[in-house]
């Protein structure tokens, strides 16, 4: 039971599987934030053609 315990507070692999979920769930906010901005640009325009016709 001891070496278990030794082997489960030595294990470092749960911290890599955090860390990599923390990069991707920053790099997805970092994607909506860009996909929104540039959404309202995108309507900007096409509500720019819609007024010139």
């Amino acid at each position: 039971m001891r070496n278990f315990i030794t082997r489960f507070a030595k294990d470092e692999s749960g911290a890599t599987a955090i860390e990599y979920g923390l990069i991707a769930a920053l790099i997805a906010v970092v994607i909506i934030v860009a996909v929104g901005a540039l959404g309202d640009k995108l309507k900007g325009t096409f509500e720019t053609i819609e007024q010139g016709m």
